[in-house]
């Protein structure tokens, strides 16, 4: 069976991309790359890169089959020439990728999205969903003056509304629905709710992306095999998965650092925070022996890729996992534990 059979709902999605153009004269000719099929099809003009075997050699081997000058032939012309014939097996595809990558055939962004359709073709809703005890959910017999705090400090879009317990999911509410609220106009909570799309936790992540796709919804709840509230997934954590941590205008940017103080006491800390630099931050003296960054340090505690919401306590600090992905942890969120003075009394207090 062709290569792009096997994995098809994957890489169908049309993933556009930019391709670097290894000339300023490819990059008119080059257009937004989509991933499609297995044929990577990178243009209208360009022939599939996997149905279509377009010379006789093998790989590693490669030569042109145009007789136009190197110099003059597209990003997309050689790209096409290098990945031929059909590779057999996803591992073999992902070398010659990566071995065009070391070319300068495709640039790194492109790589790893390519890289991360695969790997969305083989995840599931349970692999990356936000688990039930994390989810940031409203209380339909909450009035909006008790839970409008609540939406403003977590500055989602739209969010879960339960009824009685969170089993019983009753729809989903838009924060952009609350200006009505703020407008004085009659507001009732229960009609201002879509509908709740509900999903097993098997639901592949690539049959998800579709989904989210073609009926214009963002959010799904995910449920076990007995019907109950497992958690939910939202179509930013699945693009995640391909295209890397997705910020937004609550998240901060390059230039304002790794550590980020809030009011009320709690810092936004980017994972990628050396141990050195956290050490000096918050005055503590965690070793960089074993790894180099927060994350590392607070995913070797886990045991694990720990999922967005969940918790560890490292000495006097309580890190929450606030951005992540299958692989590693993007953001924490880090406050001093309140307790952590109360203990320390108390152990003093038993050694005398």
């Amino acid at each position: 069976m062709p290569f792009g059979q096997r994995y098809p709902l994957a890489l169908n999605q049309a993933l556009r991309m930019r391709c670097a153009p290894l000339s300023p004269g490819e990059a008119a000719g080059t257009r937004s790359c989509h991933v499609r099929g297995v044929s990577l099809t990178l243009c209208n003009s360009a022939p599939s890169l996997a149905g279509r075997t377009t010379m006789n050699d093998t790989y590693p081997s490669r030569h042109r089959t145009s007789d136009k000058p190197q110099e003059k032939r597209s990003l997309l012309e050689r790209l096409t020439d290098f990945i031929s014939p059909e590779p057999e097996s996803r591992g073999e595809l992902l070398e010659i990728l990566q071995d065009a990558h070391e070319r300068n055939l495709i640039d790194a962004d492109s790589l790893s999205m390519i890289e991360g359709v695969f790997q969305v073709s083989e995840l599931c809703a349970r692999d990356i969903m936000i688990p039930r005890a994390q989810m940031d959910a409203i209380n339909i017999a909450e009035t909006p003056a008790e839970f409008i705090p609540f939406l403003l400090e977590k500055a989602h879009s739209r969010y879960p509304v339960f009824e009685g317990n969170r089993d019983n999911i009753i729809g989903v509410l838009l924060a952009k629905d609350l200006l009505r609220y703020y407008a004085e106009e009659e507001f009732d909570v229960r009609g201002m709710l879509r509908p709740a799309v509900f999903i097993p936790e098997s639901k592949r992540l690539n049959v998800l992306l579709h989904d989210f796709r073609v009926n214009h919804n963002h959010i799904a709840i995910v449920v076990d095999e007995y019907g109950g509230v497992a958690g939910l997934i939202t179509i930013e954590d699945v693009l995640e998965q391909i295209v890397g941590d997705i910020e937004d205008e609550y998240d901060f940017d390059e230039e304002s650092g790794n550590i980020i103080a809030s009011p009320d006491g709690r810092y936004r800390v980017r994972a990628l925070t050396e141990i050195e630099q956290f050490n000096e931050a918050f005055n503590t003296h965690y070793s960089d022996d074993e790894v180099d960054t927060i994350g590392g340090l607070v995913t070797h505690h886990f045991g694990r890729v720990p999922h967005r919401g969940e918790k560890v306590r490292i000495d006097d600090l309580i890190f929450e996992i606030l951005r992540g992905d299958a692989r590693q942890i993007h953001m924490l969120l880090v406050r001093r534990d309140p307790l952590a003075g109360q203990r320390e009394r108390d152990a003093q207090h038993v050694q005398t």
